[in-house]
């Protein structure tokens, strides 16, 4: 459905400290529309976008919406929510963010960027290529990008860089041109109920990369490599460190600041054989093979190599991706979004390569009572190359049904599988009190989860530095 917006409308966005909803409010606050918000809490995002002069409500009310004209809902708002229900029963407009974002960026070549892990990351690399390539896109980023310390970006170009969500199923309702598929992983069962139907949704998306464009995919992914033998169509490019791959990882160098590798080009007909010693600001083969896709992209659209390697070298990174937040003495403090199994052993892995002799203490937040319920052992498996971990209370998210779940024992479970040492805690201030009491050498300490973790270490730090 087209959307036609009058000057006069007032987008009211339900859910607007969203990472998604607030790129798409400012995205569209930029453009010249009247937005505001609501959400239950203040946050980063919140700060953000009252800085960019967006109204934001904090608590669902009535009231809120008294001059909204349209409504803009995230999928994490429940169906009873007031204000939702309110503006059923005013008969506005309201749209899915995944539907509004969809119209706003149907008159622009997009890049859409999706997978279960690794496509902020993805997503930020692309657009700072284009960016450093003069060529302006609008970015729409689920992290902020530390080059110009947002999650959104309204360019004057005609290209779109879009990280989707795939969450909800809306990643399917986005115009594409190009895309990057980069992994596929038993997550959002909650939404899809099983995995062959969220493998089927990928499959869907892959097949609409229009003749003109083309699908870039990693082919280093299991589920990723099945999926490509039942596709209808060929119009895709393969990467990774896989032989058969079309653009292959290569002669890989890692150390504490950055990666270097070699891309070896295996395309018929190509001018390029292979592009030497790229360097990136970032550690382990998950980021190596997410900067290999977006420099897929980028030799697509014709930037020339020097460009990309340029602003690959210039790349600061995305905040929440092992960000160090403070350090005391020689104990250094990182933070990190992954909260997932595969995100989990990706980083410590990564660390470990690097930090080889640190002692590697895991502060874990678990996010969802579902998410451990149905990833229970995995989670259990994922901390082998760390030497201790913390365990946090589950981050609710506002789930409310516990599935009987036990710190104590998923701690224990987590000591056996993953032969680790385990501490349980049970908020903020246990963890403060653990760091000044058990923290005496070099440690280095990475907190993980994508609720509240990342506000206790910051403040954490203020208080003890």
């Amino acid at each position: 459905m087209k959307i036609n917006i009058a000057s006069n409308e007032i987008i009211h966005f339900i859910g607007i400290g969203g990472i998604g909803m607030s790129g798409l409010a400012q995205i569209m606050k930029n453009i010249g529309f009247t937005v505001q918000g609501s959400d239950l809490n203040q946050s980063k995002n919140t700060e953000r976008l009252i800085k960019s002069q967006i109204k934001v409500y904090f608590g669902h009310h009535k009231k809120n919406l008294e001059t909204a004209t349209m409504v803009v809902v995230s999928s994490a708002v429940k169906k009873n929510n007031v204000e939702l229900k309110y503006a059923k029963n005013k008969n506005l407009p309201i749209f899915k963010r995944g539907d509004m974002l969809a119209n706003i960026v149907a008159l622009k070549k997009n890049i859409v960027i999706t997978g279960s892990h690794g496509k902020t990351t993805t997503t930020s690399l692309v657009a700072n290529i284009l960016l450093e390539s003069g060529l302006d896109p609008t970015v729409i980023n689920g992290g902020v990008i530390n080059s110009f310390k947002n999650t959104a970006q309204l360019g004057k170009g005609e290209w779109a860089v879009i990280e989707s969500d795939e969450s909800d199923g809306s990643f399917l309702k986005l115009p594409i041109t190009y895309s990057i598929v980069t992994n596929i992983d038993k997550e959002h069962l909650d939404y899809y109920r099983n995995f062959k139907k969220l493998k089927k949704s990928f499959l869907k998306f892959i097949e609409k990369t229009p003749s003109f464009g083309k699908s870039v995919i990693c082919s280093d992914n299991y589920h990723l490599k099945t999926l490509i033998n039942n596709l209808k169509t060929s119009n895709f490019l393969t990467y990774g460190f896989s032989k058969n791959s079309n653009y292959q990882i290569v002669n890989v160098k890692k150390n504490i600041h950055s990666s270097i590798f070699d891309l070896k080009v295996n395309l018929r007909g190509s001018k390029i054989d292979a592009i030497k010693k790229i360097k990136v600001n970032l550690l382990g083969d998950h980021n190596i093979r997410n900067t290999a896709a977006s420099i897929v992209i980028a030799l697509n659209l014709g930037i020339k190599i020097e460009k990309i390697k340029k602003a690959l070298k210039k790349f600061l990174g995305i905040q929440r991706r092992f960000t160090k937040v403070f350090s005391l003495e020689k104990r250094e403090f990182f933070d990190d979004y992954a909260h997932h199994p595969t995100e989990i052993k990706a980083v410590i892995n990564s660390v470990r390569e690097v930090y080889k002799n640190r002692k590697i203490i895991c502060v874990f937040q678990p996010h969802r009572y579902s998410r451990v319920k149905a990833l229970k052992n995995e989670f259990a498996l994922s901390f082998k190359a760390s030497n201790e971990v913390i365990l946090c209370p589950v981050y609710s998210a506002g789930e409310k049904i516990k599935y009987n779940y036990d710190q104590n024992n998923f701690g224990k479970l987590i000591s056996k599988k993953s032969n680790t040492q385990v501490i349980n805690i049970k908020n903020q201030n246990e963890l403060k009190n653990f760091i000044k009491k058990n923290l005496v050498n070099d440690e280095l300490v990475i907190c993980m989860g994508a609720g509240s973790i990342s506000n206790w270490i910051r403040q954490i730090g203020d208080e003890l530095k």
